[in-house]
């Protein structure tokens, strides 16, 4: 499967949101798409699930103009939009229904998610009796439940404690295991690296840089080298001016030209005892920041 946005442009009377978006997502991948707030994701994303039209542009489902008809999503919004008064089961069945599911398939979908979430003991239980974590798994079935083909993933590990988040990265990777075109957006950067091969972002309502995150990284200039080592204080003291150290205990060498990483490495593997030695990639953090922080 592959999704493409294709010169998206949406307006709101005088304001521009997007500016000629493109983007192109494939199953079995997830794509990131990043921007800090105002940037435009929301909109995009509410124009890609149809929610109202872009006013130009065009939206690509495997080479045609998508029929939102045969493709269905699953959505997990940052913002939680359930019931809490209602009776968890009936609400997830009910939502499953409303994406053409018979009730039996919609009955039997649900409560393999509840098991599969752990949260089958809640099944009859009102929303609000549930912890937050535990309403954002119970919100992840209402996405999941009638086996999207696109899965749009909004902040899906707000609110989640440590066991749970291991649990939701589980499902999801299963879930761009089985092909699903996964989109991801998050300000939290580890995240997007864990799961996603490629990124999309915003800034301004534009698409800044989009691309394999791998690739990326590897453009850039490759003169810096990060060294771990138990003789750290030994190796400042050689290399001070051009050694910075970070905060996880590392230090960095800024070089001068990528030419001299062999010279540096082997001077600093024979005379110092290393656990570690490597190019100093930058962080997608350190990206996102240099491609979104002049936007206004």
């Amino acid at each position: 499967m592959k999704l493409e946005l294709l010169n998206i442009k949406k307006s709101f009377g005088n304001k521009e949101v997007l500016n000629g978006i493109n983007i192109c997502a494939e199953g079995g991948k997830a794509l990131g798409i990043l921007g800090r707030n105002g940037a435009g994701k929301t909109t995009t994303i509410r124009i890609l699930m149809n929610v109202f039209p872009a006013d130009s542009g065009n939206i690509i489902f495997d080479g045609r103009e998508i029929d939102y008809n045969t493709v269905s999503f699953g959505y997990l919004p940052e913002e939680r939009g359930l019931y809490p008064k209602k009776k968890i089961i009936d609400q997830l069945i009910y939502f499953a229904e409303l994406k053409d599911i018979s009730r039996k398939n919609a009955i039997n979908a649900v409560d393999y998610w509840l098991e599969r979430l752990c949260m089958s003991e809640y099944r009859n239980k009102r929303l609000d009796t549930l912890s937050k974590g535990n309403q954002q798994k119970i919100q992840l079935i209402t996405a999941l439940a009638h086996d999207p083909k696109i899965i749009i993933l909004d902040e899906p590990f707000s609110g989640l404690d440590p066991v749970n988040a291991l649990l939701l990265k589980e499902v999801i990777k299963e879930e761009i295991a089985k092909g699903k075109i996964v989109l991801f957006s998050s300000h939290q950067m580890n995240y997007i690296e864990e799961f996603c091969d490629s990124i999309a972002i915003m800034n301004g309502g534009r698409i800044t840089l989009s691309g394999d995150i791998s690739s990326i990284k590897r453009n850039y200039p490759r003169n810096k080298l990060c060294v771990k080592s138990s003789q750290y204080s030994q190796i400042m003291d050689e290399y001070g001016q051009i050694c910075s150290a970070e905060d996880n205990g590392s230090l960095i060498l800024h070089m001068d030209s990528p030419d001299k990483k062999m010279e540096i490495m082997k001077n600093i593997t024979e005379k110092f005892d290393v656990d570690e030695i490597k190019i100093a990639e930058p962080t997608l953090n350190d990206i996102f920041v240099e491609y979104t922080g002049n936007q206004i």
